[in-house]
């Protein structure tokens, strides 16, 4: 018994030293916490969304504090955090590029078509291989993943599309990323023209899955004084740096597939 004893004692010393000099060591060798990284995710508003290109806000938050990223990259905050993440480093506030995001698709329960009535897992996620019984293989699948996804109630489903409220919307692309399909994307301009289809078939295919399907017309193309506009992949592209808004295209459109932002 004494041996077992004494054999417990020697490993809870080494034990004990071990534990000390790993103290002093951390002690001695530690840099410095800045406090301004605490500083910086605390006035950040916590969405982690990564609409600033880092992995949460506690990684932006240590970037900004590298000095890698500027203070002007959290949407969800918008000038207002901003403002405070400069202060806290001492810097200029810069305003931030409103972002808002939209659904590129218009195929409604009356626009589009349906193959089969789906009755598997409502999760688009899920249904996506399976399209959710739509014959459109770009189009939404209406069941609700961004909805369930955005953080502050901004995407309604309606007509079996998802619908964003713009006034709610705070720009934090979880939707963007939730979206299986990858027709939600994050618009920084507004008052310019943009195409509210993804559909790549070619126009008589398309149009025939939904009457709201870009056909590749290239009327738009050309039409557009500013040049603004070019067709590939029987899909209208519209230049955002070069339209002027001035929606001609939009007027164009035989099916209603442009629309102004």
């Amino acid at each position: 018994m004494s041996s077992i004893l004494f054999a417990i004692a020697i490993v809870s010393g080494i034990g004990l030293v071990a534990g000390v000099g790993l103290a002093i060591a951390d002690a001695l060798m530690s840099e410095p916490v800045d406090d301004r990284v605490r500083l910086l995710t605390e006035a950040l508003p916590g969405y982690n969304c990564g609409a600033c290109g880092c992995a949460g806000c506690a990684g932006y938050a240590g970037a900004m504090h590298a000095g890698t990223v500027p203070c002007n990259l959290c949407t969800p905050g918008g000038d207002a955090v901003a403002q405070a993440l400069a202060a806290i480093m001492g810097q200029q506030a810069e305003a931030v590029a409103p972002r808002k995001a939209l659904v590129r698709c218009n195929g409604t329960h009356e626009n589009r078509k349906q193959s089969y009535d789906f009755q598997g897992e409502q999760s688009c996620a899920a249904a996506s291989p399976l399209c959710a019984g739509q014959s459109c293989d770009y189009g939404c699948l209406g069941l609700g993943d961004c909805m369930r996804a955005c953080p502050n109630g901004a995407i309604i489903m309606e007509e079996g599309v998802a619908r964003v409220d713009q006034d709610k919307c705070h720009g934090c692309s979880v939707c963007e990323r939730a979206c299986p399909r990858q027709i939600i994307v994050m618009k920084e301009t507004v008052g310019k023209s943009i195409n509210r289809c993804c559909s790549r078939d070619p126009g008589p295919v398309s149009r025939k899955l939904c009457k709201a399907s870009c056909v590749g017309c290239k009327l738009c193309e050309k039409n557009c004084p500013e040049q603004a506009i070019a067709v590939g992949n029987n899909l209208a592209h519209v230049d955002p740096e070069k339209c002027t808004g001035c929606g001609l295209c939009v007027s164009k459109c035989p099916t209603k597939s442009l629309e102004m932002s």
